[in-house]
């Protein structure tokens, strides 16, 4: 009797465990904890109150003890099922997280009723609820919303102004007209970020000129020299720049989500992938020492040409703050080119550029006027690396092929390296689309015809037209090509860009060729070859020696794909449950509908017990394949 207080609590808490555990083991979700012990609760109070009306003889409860177990168990089931359709496991956090999640909610409402109030003040309600586009001043008021937006916005728009094969003309020359100008933060708070990140500027340099000589939404740049003597220019990051980004961010990808579920456009342009694309490459870009890690694979890509690039110095740069070498010189734009050589200046930046992408795979992306500097020796510098593109070597080589086949007005072969390069649909038209490019070609590769914008905005459309979507990375190069075009018409009027790659690919054909060039290309595939060429006369005289004797057979596995065997293994399972769950079922039935049989208690029998418990196994089965039906998977 002492013990009684103690036993039933601990005998109570043993039932509800087990019976949380064996649910989750049945169900096979990992549903929490807490959530299993209060359906274990409320299923042991309705299994209890359905029994109450049971006789409590010790014959019958004896009897009927399995059955009780089982109803308990399928009760919980059915509650824990019914709450992972209503409240799916992890879609509520934890309470301790409830206050900080209540004020970022109340940080985005307010955020995203500001931006929608821009939009809707430059009439743009409309298309976020689903209207096709109708309104020919939508290009302009788009622009306007986006700078008024903000930083993020501003950086969207100059995104999306590299997609001409997603966005129509108008809309793509409007977001180019984006500026990113915005007035210089005050000196404390930059003095702020620069003692958290590197110390007082005092000690850190020997000069530091508090007045920016550039100033855009993300950072603003100072001049300064070093203890050593160099000169340098350090960009810092705007105070609580990135804390704000990342909830328009937020809003990005919320946004793009509602466009791709309620709007056709939404869907078709990819809006959804295009947000996330865009929020990795903020993220990059807020972190300045990825800019220095790009400012120095380019610069090492650089190398043995006519273009300076400043030198990264790495232990004065932090994620906020970016110190590297001042050149000496100005944009283009505003400098005096009268006497420079301006041919030789464009056919020098034209040939850093397809180094970079033909040769090393590492390139700037944005090379426009303001971004190029004529330096006091004569020579041009590159600006901003905070956008760099990348390309592997199976891109380049079909981006080879490709100019390649530009070159020789090959519509077929332009044709075969496009589709290398795109993401090819299901099903094209190739000769169709042959003879588009054959078309292009002679509109903008003809002779005399001299490349510009619009031949990229066409070649963009086309690509759009036939259903084919080009990667991102490629989508970089032919944006930095369209961008050098305008800068190379600001250094040299006239230049044609078309007859240069030639030039440039001509000089990269006849390197190639040069002995020394071929002497180390052929070592360099004997080399790989050589393990194969070893291994070939054992494995020649293996396959004889079977051919002879009438033992040479195939080996083929099937299934041989991990997914492959997990599908086929997942099947099996299903059928395997469907089927003990129907047969449980029926037996259960026939035993029910059976008469007589021994008594276990007062009116009822063996029968009915038996055919009760194989009850609730048919329905703790049948539970378990419709969990496994429609529980989510995870992509592959």
């Amino acid at each position: 009797m002492v013990l009684y207080p103690i036993v039933v609590p601990a005998t109570f808490l043993a039932l509800i465990m087990g019976i949380a555990l064996a649910a989750r083991r049945i169900l096979g979700l990992r549903v929490g904890l807490v959530r299993t012990a209060l359906a274990c609760m409320v299923g042991l109070s309705v299994t209890s109150g359905l029994l109450s009306g049971v006789s409590t003889e010790e014959d019958t409860l004896t009897a009927l003890s399995t059955i009780q177990i089982g109803i308990a168990l399928l009760a919980v089931i059915s509650i824990l099922v019914l709450a992972e359709i209503v409240v799916p496991t992890g879609s509520i956090p934890p309470v301790t997280e409830w206050w900080r999640l209540l004020r970022n909610r109340v940080a985005r409402a307010r955020r995203y009723s500001r931006i929608s109030a821009i939009a809707f003040r430059h009439g743009l309600g409309p298309y976020l609820r689903g209207r096709e586009r109708t309104d020919t001043h939508l290009a302009r008021s788009l622009r306007l919303a986006l700078e008024e937006g903000g930083v993020t916005f501003v950086k969207l728009g100059q995104v999306l102004s590299t997609r001409p094969d997603l966005l129509p003309p108008d809309v793509v020359d409007e977001l180019t007209l984006l500026q990113d100008k915005v007035p210089a933060a005050p000196w404390a708070s930059v003095r702020e970020v620069l003692v958290t990140e590197l110390g007082p500027p005092e000690e850190v340099f020997a000069e530091f000129d508090e007045a920016p000589i550039a100033a855009a939404s993300v950072a603003q740049v100072h001049r300064a020299r070093l203890k050593s003597g160099e000169e340098v220019v350090v960009k810092v990051q705007r105070p609580g720049v990135r804390r704000v980004a990342e909830g328009d961010l937020d809003i990005v990808g919320r946004l793009a989500a509602t466009l791709h579920d309620r709007t056709r456009w939404g869907k078709a342009i990819g809006v959804r992938d295009l947000a996330a694309g865009f929020s990795a490459a903020l993220r990059e870009e807020f972190d300045f020492r990825v800019e220095a890690r790009n400012l120095a694979a380019v610069r090492a890509a650089s190398a043995d040409t006519d273009v300076v690039l400043p030198q990264v110095h790495e232990a004065l740069c932090t994620s906020r703050v970016l110190v590297m070498e001042r050149l000496d010189g100005s944009p283009i734009r505003s400098a005096a080119l009268e006497s420079a050589d301006r041919g030789g200046l464009a056919r020098s930046l034209l040939d850093v550029l397809l180094r970079q992408v033909m040769l090393n795979g590492v390139f700037h992306a944005d090379p426009h006027p303001g971004n190029i500097m004529l330096l006091r020796d004569g020579r041009l510098g590159m600006l901003d690396f905070g956008s760099v593109g990348r390309i592997d070597a199976q891109l380049r080589s079909a981006l080879g092929k490709l100019l390649l086949a530009v070159d020789r007005g090959d519509p077929a072969g332009l044709r075969d390296a496009l589709l290398e390069l795109v993401t090819r649909p299901d099903e094209i038209d190739e000769q169709q689309l042959e003879r588009a490019l054959g078309q292009f070609m002679a509109r903008h590769l003809g002779a005399g015809m001299r490349p510009d914008a619009q031949m990229f905005g066409d070649l963009f459309t086309l690509v759009h037209r036939y259903g084919l979507s080009i990667p991102p990375e490629i989508a970089a190069v032919f944006r930095a090509l369209a961008t050098v075009e305008g800068t190379l018409g600001a250094l040299s009027p006239g230049f044609n860009l078309v007859v240069e790659s030639r030039a440039f690919a001509e000089k990269q054909f006849s390197e190639r060729l040069t002995p020394e060039s071929l002497r180390r290309t052929v070592t360099e595939e004997l080399y790989s070859m050589l393990p194969m060429v070893k291994r070939l006369p054992r494995r020649l005289e293996r396959i004889s020696a079977a051919l002879e004797q009438g033992r040479l057979g195939m080996t083929m596995r099937l299934f041989a794909d991990e997914r492959d065997r997990h599908f086929v293994v997942t099947l099996l399972h299903q059928v395997m449950l469907t089927v003990l769950g129907a047969t449980a079922g029926v037996m259960a039935v026939l035993l029910l509908g059976a008469d007589g049989g021994p008594l276990v208690a007062p009116q009822i029998t063996l029968y009915q017990v038996f055919g009760y418990n194989l009850l609730v196994i048919s329905i703790l089965l049948g539970l378990r394949v419709v969990v496994t039906v429609f529980r989510p998977r995870d992509g592959g």
